[in-house]
């Protein structure tokens, strides 16, 4: 029986996301090859399957396509690194604003269990699910403003920070702090749009203080072993 399209389409994409998360937890690191035959493998698809999901990556800048060598987790340069943070720092601070005065009571709710589960993971010293939450809780502020383009470029310029902290950040340092999103979640509750757009400002700007461009970090992984269920 032959396969449609939608679930072809559906399949590359659920296929992206792992690779997402993977970039975004930091198991995949800058400059790490992304074999197609390792990956066929350890997401059980062809060639073809693959290619178009590496195609999809490079897309949004987050895997590099090299002729006769094949592809890698990007590696930002400092450069683009900088880039990065000044795009994050124009978007995310309005993005603030507008979740202000979009988020019900509900909204703010999942947000306060959210930034419970990320306190948990900081005090268990899970560095990798630490790292995810707080990836996700600026993706999910981004969705209280029901923009779909808004929250597909916060996911990337998330995704490409976590790449640019695993290359060039200080030992032991994650994307956020929680303290930071608790003040964040505050100004929603009180309705402080000029307050929430100020303090992740700061946020970003604390974010960025944490990168080290001289000390950049090469490492790779075992394909099979990341993405093992």
């Amino acid at each position: 029986m032959a396969v449609s399209l939608n679930t072809e389409s559906a399949e590359e994409e659920a296929i992206v996301e792992r690779i997402y998360a993977a970039l975004i937890d930091q198991r995949l690191a800058p400059g790490t090859k992304l074999s197609e035959s390792m990956l066929c493998e350890a997401f059980g698809v062809g060639r073809m399957r693959v290619r178009r999901v590496l195609l999809l990556l490079a897309n949004r800048n987050l895997v590099e396509l090299h002729p006769n060598r094949g592809a890698f987790v990007a590696r930002p340069t400092q450069k683009e690194a900088q880039e990065i943070f000044e795009a994050r720092l124009t978007i995310e601070p309005p993005i603030a604003r507008i979740a202000v005065s979009k988020a019900k009571a509900s909204h703010i709710k999942a947000l306060e269990k959210h930034l419970l589960r990320e306190s948990t993971a900081h005090a268990a010293g899970n560095r990798e699910e630490a790292i995810r939450l707080s990836g996700q809780f600026h993706t999910t502020l981004a969705q209280l403003t029901d923009n779909a383009v808004m929250v597909q470029v916060v996911k990337d310029l998330i995704t490409r920070s976590s790449l640019i902290i695993g290359m060039f950040g200080e030992t032991g340092v994650a994307n956020c702090r929680d303290d930071e999103h608790a003040g964040i979640i505050q100004a929603l509750r009180s309705g402080d749009a000029a307050l929430a757009e100020s303090l992740m400002a700061r946020h970003i700007t604390h974010i960025r203080e944490h990168v080290d461009f001289a000390r950049p970090k090469v490492a790779s992984q075992d394909i099979l072993a990341v993405f093992k269920d």
